[in-house]
């Protein structure tokens, strides 16, 4: 019965998406729509979890036509965690953008609802050209929050970086949609089902599949492709670039994983490749954030830099690989949009992420403090955080694999992020305050962006914006203190990629 009720989680944020397009501006009930549904969607997603915990793997076909002509929907542990994330980190990006004012603008409701339903959709759904379908139907829906996130306050930098984001996802949809040809035209279906194993069978449909792997690279911001996440994502409004933070590069992830474990089996002749540029990924990620001087800039090549650490799992295909990587993508998209989401409150009151013009927050804002504290130490890998037990285990299985030159890489690189987040520790937070004198000199001659800093100052932060990150950073903070359950539930969804004859056997049944 619960297999049958699956496609809900497509079908009823997208009916709600129209039903809330017509509001008027300034009604609340959108809104109040918008968090009811993302609340259910969050508590399906959290049963959806208990329901596949023990590796049992739900599958639909809708319209209930038989396997391969159906459009299959089907979840296993990694598909639900995935959903519960993804549902949690919509639900808290809303709420802080509710609070911000972004979420208040007309059709951010729909908009978002929308998104929803195209990123549940691409978790769930096992066939190539509905996965391109799905993601069409996030980005539609990221188009419009993208611009409409600046209304009335665009610079050349948002209006480039909308441009640069909207450009290259067209390029990467239509490289995507090019690879499903190709699928196609080699293997003669692109159900995930009928694939399995055939890239390991056919060179001709291990390239065609290729394309898409490459597509989806480019979509998760693998170099050497990574410049344009970097530009575009500090470009919007912060609640925006928390929300995109957690979604968009974490689908491509997830069906980059998904696609190399059923149809190229894991082959491990290929697995190379992913080492060399996912290492690449990692450093050139984070050496990018040193010379930034924003806070939104610097987390941006951090995000790109951590990909690379995610994307290591499937590119050891080991059981703790898988199990590593898995973990650390559920832990990074937890931290990250936390870290967005502290820094954000700082921009969204104090007018400005420039690291010059922020100083001594930690005695005025101490809450926002902490919870930059807790989410930049968990993102470095330290005790007793989620990024310690993600680095450790990351790290273990790849010396477990014999590739130590990547574990250099790694260690290096969790160093060097460390000293990332000092600097906006060290600038925003510890620095010490100008004297009152110095700072209106500074106002009279940088104009009225640091006359908001001035005017800001004279008041905290408002809760609504404080809560939303320092809950994910108390969520980072309980999943490294209570690790055991998180790494269980991602080893059952590593063994769902090890041996792929239950996922395949659900999508056909």
């Amino acid at each position: 019965m619960i297999e049958m009720l699956i496609p809900m989680f497509v079908a009823v944020p997208l009916i709600m998406a129209g039903v809330t397009a017509f509001g008027q501006e300034g009604r609340r009930w959108p809104l109040a729509v918008l968090m009811t549904v993302l609340a259910a969607n969050q508590l399906a997603a959290i049963l959806l979890v208990a329901r596949t915990r023990d590796g049992e793997v739900l599958g639909h076909g809708v319209g209930g036509w038989s396997g391969g002509i159906a459009i299959p929907f089907v979840a296993d542990a990694f598909s639900a965690l995935m959903l519960a994330v993804t549902a949690l980190l919509t639900l808290v990006c809303s709420w802080f953008a509710i609070a911000a004012g972004t979420g208040k603008i007309k059709l951010f409701a729909p908009l978002v609802l929308a998104l929803t339903a195209g990123v549940n959709g691409a978790l769930l759904t096992a066939d190539f050209f509905n996965l391109f379908v799905f993601i069409e139907v996030m980005l539609l829906p990221s188009y419009g929050l993208l611009v409409l996130a600046r209304r009335g306050e665009g610079t050349l930098r948002s209006v480039s970086g909308s441009r640069l984001y909207v450009t290259f996802n067209l390029f990467v949809s239509t490289v995507f949609l090019a690879g499903v040809a190709l699928i196609y035209g080699t293997a003669g279906t692109v159900n995930l089902a009928e694939l399995a194993g055939a890239a390991q069978e056919s060179p001709l449909v291990a390239a065609a599949t290729a394309v898409c792997l490459f597509a989806l690279a480019m979509k998760a911001a693998c170099v050497p492709t990574h410049g344009w996440l970097a530009r575009a994502y500090p470009s919007t409004s912060p609640a925006v670039t928390a929300l995109f933070s957690g979604l968009h590069t974490k689908v491509a992830i997830y069906a980059i994983y998904r696609v190399y474990a059923v149809v190229f089996d894991g082959d491990e002749r290929y697995l190379w490749i992913g080492l060399v540029v996912f290492s690449l990924t990692m450093a050139i990620g984070v050496l990018g954030a040193v010379g930034e001087q924003t806070t939104r800039s610097i987390l941006a090549f951090h995000m790109i830099s951590q990909i690379g650490y995610i994307l290591l799992g499937v590119a050891l295909f080991t059981e703790a690989g898988l199990t590593a990587g898995i973990f650390y993508l559920l832990h990074h998209m937890i931290v990250k949009a936390s870290l967005f989401l502290s820094t954000g409150a700082v921009e969204e009151h104090y007018g400005t992420g420039n690291l010059d013009r922020l100083r001594g927050l930690v005695r005025k804002e101490p809450v926002i403090a902490a919870s930059f504290f807790i989410a930049a130490l968990s993102l470095a890998g330290l005790p007793p955080f989620s990024g310690f037990i993600a680095k450790l285990t990351l790290v273990l299985a790849t010396v477990e694999a014999g590739h130590m030159t990547v574990v250099a890489v790694a260690l290096a690189v969790s160093l060097i992020t460390l000293l990332s987040m000092l600097k906006i520790w060290n600038a925003v937070f510890a620095a010490p305050r100008k004297e009152s004198e110095e700072i209106e000199e500074l106002a009279a001659s940088a104009g009225p962006g640091t006359q908001r800093v001035i005017t800001a100052a004279k008041t905290g932060v408002r809760t609504s914006l404080v809560l939303p990150g320092l809950l994910l950073a108390l969520v980072t903070l309980c999943l490294g203190l209570g690790a055991e359950f998180l790494l269980g539930l991602s080893s059952t969804a590593a063994a769902g990629l090890l041996d792929t004859s239950s996922y395949v056997e659900a999508v056909m049944r």
